[in-house]
């Protein structure tokens, strides 16, 4: 059987108001046009689901059975409805982060988005040396993340987490020299916040690699040319930690915060904000 909708909808209503009078108030249609509704129904069914008396309208067993897979299917219809009708939300978002904070997220992200906003367009900047808190007090971006020390209070916090030196399993540095470092192109937080712990220290240091891209830094290490300051998530097997090691001073945690330009609120940039607020975290990896 092919059950109409319009059908199903109508008896679902009639139970849920108690009478035909009200549903057909709900449904918009007319006393008459609800019963042949009904009458249309019971026939398809081939049995009655609605028992009627003059002071009142119950439900029959069969009706009780048949209201449950009713039920479901103008969930479903409903649900199917919401997610496939066109968006009426259109535009470009304009949308910059680290890749230490995207990492993984990125994808799945932009596809949701793009899935449920298909009118709207993305630009988005991922990088750790590119100045985002600049971009957006110029307008050129309508949201970013922005990595910073606790304390400094901006946007909306997303996480916090702690920075760490890190080092190849097989990295030992040579006795009484200068101790190489992998960084990223400045402006970065993770590079302003080693040097500043750095320069507070008698230990030599100097920069021997550098890399705009996360998986350059991480082949130099893993390469056992340098360490490097990685947030804890970030370590990756192969690595180890060497906070307190080689004469390195301890290291702050950092924030993680959503921030928007003035002018940056649209519609469309908010929908994309509020995805990146419900974002799940991550599984950490095991640590070495």
């Amino acid at each position: 059987m092919d059950f109409d909708p319009a059908l199903l909808r109508a008896f679902v209503t009639v139970k849920e108001t108690g009478g035909f009078t009200r549903a057909a108030q709900r449904l918009h249609l007319t006393q008459s046009a609800v019963s042949h509704q009904i009458r249309r129904l019971e026939e398809q069914v081939g049995r009655p689901l609605l028992h009627r008396t003059t002071r009142r309208l119950t439900v029959t067993e069969d009706g009780e059975d048949f209201l449950r897979y009713a039920q479901q299917i103008l969930e479903t219809l409903d649900a199917m409805t919401r997610r496939f009708q066109p968006s009426p939300i259109a535009g470009v978002v304009r949308f910059g982060a680290p890749d230490t904070f995207m990492g993984e997220r990125l994808p799945p992200l932009l596809s949701q988005f793009a899935r449920s906003f298909p009118a709207t367009r993305m630009e988005v900047s991922v990088s750790m040396h590119l100045d985002f808190r600049a971009m957006i007090r110029a307008g050129e971006l309508d949201l970013a993340v922005v990595m910073s020390p606790p304390g400094c209070e901006e946007g909306t916090r997303l996480r916090r987490t702690q920075l760490v030196w890190a080092a190849a399993e097989c990295f030992e540095p040579k006795p009484g020299a200068s101790l190489p470092l992998a960084f990223f192109p400045k402006p970065c937080v993770n590079r302003e916040v080693a040097a500043g712990a750095l320069d507070a220290t008698p230990r030599d240091w100097h920069v021997v690699f550098t890399s705009a891209s996360q998986h350059g830094i991480r082949a130099a290490v893993l390469a056992g040319l340098a360490v490097t300051v990685l947030t804890r998530e970030d370590v990756e097997p192969g690595m180890k930690i060497v906070d307190g090691r080689y004469g390195l001073p301890s290291l702050p945690s950092v924030d993680f915060s959503l921030i928007w330009s003035e002018n940056g609120r649209t519609e469309c940039a908010c929908r994309f904000g509020e995805l990146i607020l419900e974002m799940p975290e991550l599984p950490a990896r095991d640590k070495v």
